[in-house]
């Protein structure tokens, strides 16, 4: 995720540069005057675990992260010149596997957990003016999501090695990007922080399952590197 971010910092200057350079002839002039505007985006994200326990033992659950992937389609609506409402609905796969401390053997502290989320996020994107080609802004809104992998019905638990999670999610998330507008489109890098609100773990069958029994909460925490053409 370091070098994504190096990455998308490089991207922002060098188009930065580019666009604001000299006297630039201005892109698209009246692509933000649209009182419904429409587009799509691609970008990669990383998922992670918080945890809140019942009892303070001193050994946490480890989560290893891996890069995932999002795709999705864009409806703007226009409220002013600086204001825009944003429906983002969208599909994502990500991949974390879970080490539960206290075990030898690996094959019963290990678990992959494999997530499909079709997400449907309502944001508000707030601009300032246009300078040259180019325009930051902040975005941040509510979500709710499906999680097609939640294994939620399973009649498995952890003791069948099965990992279950709840299939309905709620959260937030708040983010800043830059919107480039080039010749033909607007293209948008951004970056935006996840946060779940809802408890997504479902719990073993016996409440002193090793795997399960000292959780009181489990919550996604997330990043998005996402880009957008519009």
């Amino acid at each position: 995720m370091k070098n994504l971010l190096i990455l998308f910092g490089l991207l922002v200057v060098t188009n930065t540069t580019a666009q604001f350079g000299g006297d630039p002839i201005l892109n698209l002039q009246n692509e933000d005057k649209k009182f419904l505007n429409w587009g799509y985006y691609l970008g990669f994200n990383q998922y992670d675990f918080q945890f809140e326990y019942k009892d303070d033992i001193g050994k946490d659950i480890l989560v290893d992260k891996s890069f995932g992937f999002n795709v999705g389609l864009i409806g703007e609506l226009r409220i002013n010149e600086f204001l825009d409402a944003r429906f983002e609905p969208g599909l994502l796969y990500t991949s974390r596997t879970l080490g539960f401390p206290g075990f030898t053997s690996q094959v019963d502290a290990l678990r992959e957990v494999r997530s499909t989320y079709i997400r449907f996020p309502l944001l508000i994107k707030a601009s300032t003016r246009r300078i040259g080609n180019w325009k930051p802004f902040i975005v941040g809104g509510v979500y709710a999501s499906i999680n097609l992998g939640s294994n939620e019905d399973s009649l498995d638990d952890n003791s069948s090695g099965q990992f279950r999670m709840k299939q309905n999610v709620y959260g937030y998330e708040l983010g800043f990007g830059i919107d480039f507008y080039t010749e033909y489109f607007k293209f948008t890098p951004s970056i935006r922080g996840v946060f779940a609100l809802t408890d997504e773990l479902v719990p073993d069958e016996d409440p002193n399952s090793p795997w399960t029994g000292n959780i009181n909460t489990m919550r996604t925490r997330g990043i998005f590197i996402n880009f957008t053409f519009e």
